[in-house]
């Protein structure tokens, strides 16, 4: 499928309500848009992460909640985006730096601590807990979404309880 058909399934071309001519004046071609799409809808899911926190502001994995998994409904409103992850040839990078999004946002934004304060290499713990995350929604967006995002987030709330205990957002 052509990248310009996945962008209309997403709307950007749809609610744009723009010609041909216009288009060129902003975008040299289809995968400039593409690529300028996915940055920003990635830049989206960064910013959507903080939104429930204060910096410094500590909390346990025991007090977590659905609005502390804003990036998940980020991620549910943008669903028609995300869901370009599905085809075979999906949005050029997309496959790629969404992941490396969510272990950056862990990287950058969050202090973890271990369950009993068990000693890891806190890079690979991570690493570990990023990529387990992706993989949890990658399997969310594959499903077609089928549970709610609430009954989601309980699920990924209930699997970070098994690991990880105080977290700290430093980010802005």
């Amino acid at each position: 499928m052509w990248i310009a058909e996945r962008l209309a399934l997403w709307g950007c071309l749809n609610h744009a309500s723009y010609n041909r001519s216009t288009f060129y004046v902003h975008y040299q071609d289809k995968i400039q848009l593409a690529e300028d799409l996915l940055e920003s809808m990635l830049k989206g899911l960064e910013n959507s992460v903080g939104k429930p926190y204060i910096p410094g502001q500590k909390f346990y994995t025991t007090k977590l909640n659905t609005p502390s998994f804003n990036i998940i409904s980020y991620i549910y409103e943008n669903r028609n985006f995300f869901e370009l992850i599905k085809y075979d040839e999906p949005l050029p990078g997309l496959l790629t730096r969404f992941p490396q999004t969510i272990l950056k946002i862990y990287q950058e934004q969050f202090i973890f601590q271990t369950i009993n304060n068990i000693p890891v290499n806190l890079d690979y713990f991570k690493r570990y807990t990023a990529f387990g995350f992706y993989g949890l929604i990658l399997n969310w967006i594959n499903s077609d979404f089928k549970e709610s995002q609430e009954e989601f987030i309980e699920e990924v709330i209930a699997s970070t309880k098994t690991h990880i205990f105080p977290i700290e957002y430093i980010g802005e």
